[in-house]
């Protein structure tokens, strides 16, 4: 085509006719530029050449001042000297040619698309005739499974309930047929009562022993419940009354044959146990579990356990808990053997689990079964032993060991099978409260715990006081008749007050509070208990340190004794009173020896009831707590129980201070001379120390009060030291009353007044150490000149009554008129 179209151009070119255009020209991938070009290259020969060197690339390089819009050298323009578009003409006529052309070739296609609207319109038309008549189709069609569909589903539930009643008909059919045999079966049970030899081969195959059981067990149950209705006037199920008579003899028959099958399968079963043939034992166990659920077999297999039946073995469990028939155990034995017993159980168990698992259908069933029987029969023989329930009106002896180690076994024993129980339990033990069977093994020892406890406290109370005794009785055999006194010190000092029979008191109470939280598992009671318990500390530390206190006043009261019998009148002979005197040191001496006997038991008393304080603050209040009231009535019940202590401790140091007194106005009128304060007036310079009686009566105060510093401490110190400077300062004013004072004796006395306030001062008393001030002040009324006694008072009128004691001990208080001089001075004061 484009050859001959180049052919047509070649000639119109030459004959100047017009170009030739194809509508094929414009299809396809259309290019302008290649139209142009075929239709320009003949005439422009150089646009050719321009167009293939830019197919090379434009290799050559030129400059874009040298290059014209027509493609042509501007120096081969100028060269030729020809015009610059020499073909314009032919290319007009060759454009306007071709402009005709296409206006011709577009309304040749104009006519070609209307004719082609018309066809495709008309087209459209049918197309859309034809989709309407599909949609009718479509919807005809869905119409149509939708019937279908519905008739699919009628068509199956019919058909599920056809197969249901096949199915119901197909299962009362084989009813029907098993009932039918069983009513065979059990019209042969039903003939002679005992009569078995005439029954099917099925009830004596051995190999058919599983279905022979469980067709026994439904005629029986069928039988009994028949019989059963009947009782009631219940219609049977075969019609009428009549149809069940004679059953009777089949329910006894089949009872027989239940009982002989299964003692031949517990036959079987204990020989398969023998060989340790797990599979028989497992077919056996399955097929017995249709009798009584499995029952006796389960208990078949416990009861012939060796641990349960063998007598050796309970012996052995005695050998090893108690040791030798005989000897008396101790917890720490005991203890011992129950671990070792207990491990030794839970091992046995546990080996048991693994057989009963592999075994029996119902596992769980039977280790509770299992676990119940070693604790009610093998521990609890053991228990019987090992815990005998003494006797509250015939306690044992001490020598036996006491309720105390009833108790401490009764705590190792509960402690022990506790640990069990747990070891048990995890071992497994189904479905059985093993806790609560453990609890119940102890049940009645518990009951009476909390009065066995008591007991035993008062026991061990009761046999430490004799043990003191007997120590104090031997101490005073073995000193002879030759150290009489010394020995019955000795023994005193045995039945003192001791701080560590105390501790000991306390140690006994620190046991039983654990026992108490072992066996009491609530709040209430175990409160309650240890009330129970601290009340009898308290009762025991009340009447030891009581009677302690009260011993050692009696030996104050023996010293007061001893003084009063040496007591003489004036005229006795010289060797009598020496004699007296002797008597008297060694009274005085005892008196100092029970004082200070006194204030170590009243300082071991201190001791022992800060013990117990401490002991109620850090064991006790914690579980009183939870009880409302529980710790505030053992807070009074402590302090009454102190009490007759304290009363027995302030008896005894009022006696002290006598005791005290008594030996200082001895020593004051053994020592004090009447020249002491009446010197007579030779020129010698005044002594001026103290009097030879105040210093052995300040030596004697500060040694026999150094134990009373020691053991008393805070308001009774201060009480007691203040009572003993009132008396001392009262003791010395009467003292001082049978002297005659001059100024020199009066110098000495106020050395001596000096002596004592300096001595007292340690009391740490003000209103003693205020009244040895004022003593000082009076006795300058021995001092001063009889003009200048007046003055004395001005400051201090406090003492002036004292003071008119004083004065009348002047040695000048006559010759100096002082009565009268100082009447106005007393009317003043009075």
């Amino acid at each position: 085509m484009k050859e001959s179209r180049d052919g047509i151009k070649n000639d119109r070119i030459v004959n100047s006719m017009p170009l030739i255009l194809d509508v094929d020209d414009f299809k396809g991938d259309f290019s302008f530029d290649a139209l142009f070009g075929n239709l320009v290259n003949e005439l422009l020969p150089s646009f050719q050449d321009e167009e293939n060197d830019s197919s090379e690339g434009h290799s050559s390089s030129i400059s874009g001042n040298d290059a014209l819009p027509n493609g042509h050298l501007r120096g081969e323009a100028a060269k030729l000297n020809a015009p610059l578009f020499p073909e314009v003409d032919k290319l007009l006529a060759l454009f306007k040619d071709s402009y005709k052309e296409l206006i011709d070739l577009r309304k040749q296609i104009d006519g070609r698309l209307y004719n082609l609207k018309k066809e495709v319109s008309v087209q459209d038309s049918k197309h859309c005739k034809t989709l309407g008549q599909l949609e009718k189709g479509v919807d005809g069609l869905f119409e149509s499974f939708a019937r279908l569909d519905s008739r699919i589903s009628s068509v199956g539930q019919t058909a599920a309930k056809i197969g249901d009643h096949l199915q119901s008909a197909d299962a009362q059919r084989d009813n029907a047929s098993q009932t039918i045999e069983l009513i065979k079966y059990l019209m042969e049970f039903n003939g002679s009562p005992g009569d078995l030899m005439e029954l099917s081969p099925l009830f004596s195959d051995d190999s058919r022993v599983a279905e022979a059981a469980s067709i026994a067990q439904k005629l029986r149950s069928f039988a009994e419940e028949d019989i059963g209705r009947q009782a009631l006037g219940v219609p049977s199920v075969m019609g009428n009354a009549t149809a069940s008579r004679g059953l009777e003899v089949a329910v006894a028959n089949l009872q027989d044959y239940c009982n002989e099958l299964e003692n031949r399968l517990l036959a079987r079963f204990d020989a398969a146990s023998q060989k340790r043939e797990l599979s028989t034992m497992s077919e056996c166990a399955k097929i017995l579990s249709q009798f009584n659920r499995g029952t006796s077999a389960m208990q078949h297999y416990v009861a012939t356990r060796s641990m349960f039946i063998d007598v050796e073995v309970m012996n052995a469990d005695t050998r090893l808990v108690l040791g030798d028939q005989g000897a008396q155990p101790s917890p720490s034995n005991v203890a011992r053997g129950l671990s070792l017993l207990y491990k030794e159980i839970t091992d046995t168990v546990r080996k048991e689990a693994a057989m009963i698992m592999a075994v029996f259908p119902s596992p769980n069933e039977v280790m509770s079964i299992l676990v119940q029987r070693v604790l009610e029969q093998r521990v609890s023989a053991l228990l019987d032993k090992l815990l005998v329930r003494p006797s509250l009106v015939n306690l044992p002896p001490m020598e036996e060991g006491g309720l105390l180690l009833y108790l401490r076994m009764l705590a190792v024993a509960y402690e022990k099978t506790q640990e069990l129980a747990r070891d048990l339990r995890t071992v497994g033990c189904g479905d059985l409260d093993v806790e609560g069977l453990t609890e119940s093994l102890f049940s009645a020892h518990k009951d009476e715990y909390p009065e066995h406890e008591q007991a035993s406290l008062k026991q061990l109370y009761q046999a430490k006081l004799e043990e003191l005794r007997a120590e104090s009785q031997q101490i005073s055999e073995s000193t002879g008749t030759i150290g009489r006194s010394k020995g019955a010190s000795v023994a005193s000092s045995q039945l003192q007050i001791s701080v560590t029979v105390v501790t000991e008191f306390v140690h006994w109470n620190e046991e039983s509070l654990s026992r108490c939280t072992l066996f009491s598992s609530q709040p209430t009671t175990l409160a309650t208990n240890v009330k129970a318990v601290f009340t009898c500390l308290l009762d025991q530390v009340s009447q030891y340190i009581t009677e302690g206190l009260e011993r050692a006043r009696e030996s104050l009261t023996e010293a007061a004794n001893l003084r009063e019998r040496f007591v003489l009148g004036t005229s006795v002979s010289r060797r009598v009173a020496a004699a007296a005197a002797s008597a008297a040191e060694a009274a005085a001496a005892a008196g100092e020896s029970s004082f200070r006997s006194f204030m170590v038991a009243v300082q071991r008393c201190g001791s022992s009831v800060a013990i117990v304080q401490q002991y109620f603050a850090n064991s006790i209040s914690r579980l009183l707590l939870p009880v409302d009231g529980a710790h505030a009535a053992s807070c009074e019940e402590m302090g009454t129980a102190m009490s007759s202590a304290e009363t027995a401790a302030y008896k005894g140091l009022q006696q002290c201070i006598e005791t005290v007194m008594a030996e200082v106005e001895r020593l004051l009128s053994a020592e004090q001379k009447a020249t002491d304060y009446r010197s007579p007036d030779d020129g010698i310079a005044p002594d001026h120390r103290p009097t030879n009686a105040c210093t052995r009566v300040v030596a004697y105060l500060s040694r026999v009060l150094e134990s009373a510093f020691t053991a008393l401490e805070g308001l009774n110190k201060q009480a007691f030291l203040s009572e003993l400077g009132i008396r001392l300062h009262k003791g010395l004013l009467n003292h001082w009353q049978k002297f005659t004072f001059n100024p020199s004796g009066g110098l000495r006395l106020k050395r001596d007044i000096t002596e004592y306030g300096e001595f007292v001062r340690s009391f740490n008393a003000p209103s003693v150490d205020e009244k040895f001030e004022l003593l000082g002040i009076m006795a300058n009324v021995f001092i001063v000149a009889p003009e200048s006694l007046s003055t004395l008072f001005e400051g201090s009128p406090s003492i002036r009554k004292d003071a008119q004691r004083f004065i009348q001990l002047r040695e000048d208080y006559k010759s100096a008129k002082l009565a009268a001089r100082l009447s106005s001075l007393w009317q003043s004061s009075s």
